[in-house]
């Protein structure tokens, strides 16, 4: 019965002490990576609804907050909420700007391209468009690798013609190692955002990678509610452009 007691308590000690974790990751308590503004001088944040009303004044005064990628639309027909509000804020804030797709793996490629060209309007000094590719909240099905490359190739066929530039692909480390690892090839070529919370990512010293994401539970001036957090490789030139005044190794 002693044995049998102790034992009820650890595993209560144990939920207790997981559940205060938890909250404190939650809330931005605690964080897995804070990479120093030295080290990655252009850092930036993504958004969606999910932030709500945003004040992009508050935003842009912030040194770590140089760019913002905002999600525009999702599969066949869904468009953020707050999309519109958000481009057009951020730009009467000077902020660098960029908009994002989550590709869903029961459309089409071609008609989600149809969704992104009635949605994201073409303008000169904003990041080329990223495409979110990951399981997590995604439909059931999992796709063959001739599959996804077919998809995603369509897709970005249907966009060539308005958004010419080499585009983003925002990818989990377990969509990269499924899909992409070894076939980049296969894919159109792009630059890598890497989603990587826990540790800093080590790609061949970023030089395979563009921009990491380096935490979801971030708290930002002007932003009520968890942000996440994105830096810049360091050695990443092909958006230097945009940021004059920044130092690109």
């Amino acid at each position: 019965m002693r044995k049998a007691s102790y034992a009820a308590i650890g595993a209560i000690a144990i939920f207790l002490v997981a559940t205060a974790l938890y909250f404190a990751y939650d809330f931005g308590m605690v964080r897995f990576n804070s990479p120093s503004l030295s080290k990655y001088p252009i850092q930036g944040i993504d958004v969606s609804h999910h932030q709500g009303d945003i004040d992009w004044n508050k935003v842009v005064a912030l040194p770590n907050v140089r760019f913002a990628i905002m999600k525009a639309t999702e599969g066949g027909d869904h468009r953020d909420s707050k999309f519109a509000a958000n481009w057009q804020l951020a730009k009467d804030a000077r902020l660098v700007r960029g908009a994002y797709h989550f590709f869903t793996f029961c459309r089409p490629g071609k008609d989600q391209a149809q969704n992104v060209l009635a949605t994201v309007p073409r303008e000169d000094g904003t990041l080329p468009i990223a495409v979110d590719l990951e399981f997590f909240g995604n439909c059931p099905k999992v796709p063959t690798l001739e599959e996804m490359v077919a998809e995603v190739n369509a897709f970005f066929a249907e966009l060539k013609g308005t958004f010419p530039d080499k585009p983003i692909f925002y990818v989990t480390q377990e969509f990269f190692d499924q899909y992409l690892k070894g076939n980049e090839s296969r894919f159109p070529d792009h630059y890598l955002w890497l989603r990587s919370v826990f540790k800093e990512p080590r790609q061949n010293d970023c030089r395979n990678w563009s921009i990491w994401q380096f935490a979801d539970n971030g708290t930002v001036d002007g932003i009520q509610g968890p942000v996440d957090l994105n830096a810049l490789c360091p050695s990443e030139t092909g958006f230097a452009h945009l940021f004059p005044e920044a130092t690109v190794n």
